[in-house]
């Protein structure tokens, strides 16, 4: 009943329900574009193939395009190139003097590094575009030919048409962070995810219906899935609370400090960042094994690394672990938040300020990632391990864990907690009993 308040109190802000509405029909835009083939693409001949590549890593690509890969969609790239760029760019603010430059300029530097980054996506886009005009033109990607004259003019075009979806994909992304509700990138990328959904539930049902599983086992499916999801929710809003201290100070006639806060820890204080840092190294093999369709020990280099194989689940596991520890180091500085707790008169109770609070910080944030970097891994390869073992379809094992399952968690928490905040200005009930979402992020 709670629940359904909340859904009314919605419609009772008139600035809350216009967001939501224009970003519902930016997405249905890029829905509808989703199944726009690429001219030069014979349509009636991808229909006909029905199933693209699936046991492969542009397999997965497709899932975060909501199977427009598959169709030859002139959004087949999706969100993807700027993602990646997005990537580059911050792994360049770790290790480049000119781009940690950037980081510290304030509103001027992220304006400079997101046009480099809108520069980057289009490299990207453009790079793979080639890659997937190449694969298009090989008949063995859809079982047939489906594109009748492949030559330049067709990669020409198609790297044209895909680049220009990718930047017009991008427009749409940042309209919705700006005018909508939520992180339009973001909500992109899941609502490409979830468009699978119905789909694999029916595969799922028909397997039921022609009796290759039963019922109660597909029962039981569903309710291991459910906790699984309930898992991921914990796991992502999961933090160690740091005290601190504020000394009490005078100021004027204003009395400041006295009081208690707390650092909030993240288990996963990474995200999903690290399994995105991981795909996307993954996804170069397969990006150069697409440049060489003909070639057996491409093709077995391929097998190697496809997504249903132990090599792919082994070196993809060991670069999530990785990427956790290295994407923490970036996103968060044990140094510069004693150095700030200092200069606000701030203390953690029993530890001296300065290097002793550094390392006391360094030391608990080591101990809770090494168990978060282990659950990332655990639930990236999840799906991997369901397809061997579990008796699940592909598509609906990737609904169990992996990147898709933690992306819309973690999507979905963040909108909530917009629309709670909404909510919570104009005095209406959220959607939580206590009067707050809890969030991905808590305020220290």
């Amino acid at each position: 009943m709670k629940l359904i308040d909340s859904i009314r109190n919605i419609g009772k802000i008139p600035e809350l329900k216009d967001r939501i509405l224009y970003t519902v029909g930016l997405l249905i835009v890029y829905r509808i574009g989703s199944h726009i083939t690429i001219p030069g693409v014979d349509a009636s001949a991808v229909a006909d193939a029905g199933q693209g590549p699936t046991n492969d890593l542009f397999g997965l690509f497709d899932l975060f395009v909501g199977g427009a890969f598959k169709r030859a969609s002139v959004f087949a790239l999706g969100i993807m190139p700027y993602i990646s760029a997005s990537i580059i760019i911050q792994l360049l603010g770790a290790v480049t003097p000119y781009f940690q430059k950037l980081q510290k300029e304030g509103e001027e530097g992220r304006k400079k590094l997101n046009q480099l980054t809108r520069y980057g996506t289009v490299l990207v886009a453009m790079l793979q575009a080639w890659g997937v005009s190449v694969s298009l033109s090989s008949p063995s990607s859809f079982g047939q030919p489906i594109v009748p004259n492949p030559g330049f003019f067709f990669t020409l075009s198609t790297i044209i048409t895909l680049t220009a979806a990718t930047i017009f994909t991008m427009w749409l992304g940042e309209r919705i962070t700006e005018r909508g509700i939520g992180n339009g990138i973001s909500l992109i990328i899941m609502i490409g995810i979830l468009a699978r959904f119905p789909q694999a539930l029916v595969g799922e049902w028909q397997l039921v219906a022609s009796g290759s599983k039963n019922l109660i086992v597909e029962i039981i499916v569903l309710a291991i899935m459910l906790l699984i999801v309930a898992g991921v929710v914990f796991l992502t809003i999961g933090t160690r609370r740091i005290p601190v201290q504020y000394a009490r100070r005078v100021v004027g006639r204003k009395i400041y400090g006295g009081t208690t806060q707390y650092i909030p820890m993240r288990v996963i204080t990474a995200g999903v960042m690290p399994i995105i840092f991981a795909q996307s190294i993954m996804f170069i093999p397969s990006t150069i094994v697409s440049f060489f369709p003909e070639s057996e020990a491409m093709q077995s280099i391929s097998a190697f690394i496809s997504y249903d194989s132990w090599g792919y689940a082994i070196i993809f596991g060991i670069l999530i672990v990785f990427f956790t520890y290295f994407y923490t180091a970036i996103a968060f500085n044990p140094k510069d938040v004693a150095d700030t707790m200092q200069k606000q008169g701030g203390f953690i109770p029993g530890v001296r300020p300065g290097k002793p609070t550094s390392d006391f910080i360094d030391n608990i944030l080591t101990k809770i990632t090494l168990p978060g970097a282990i659950a990332l891994a655990i639930i990236a390869i999840l799906p991997t391990l369901l397809t061997k073992f579990g008796n699940v379809t592909p598509g609906f094992a990737q609904f169990f864990g992996g990147t898709s399952l933690l992306i819309i968690v973690g999507v979905a928490l963040d909108t909530l907690q917009q629309i709670e905040s909404y909510l919570l200005m104009r005095h209406y009930d959220g959607f939580m009993k206590s009067g707050r979402l809890k969030g991905r992020s808590v305020p220290v």
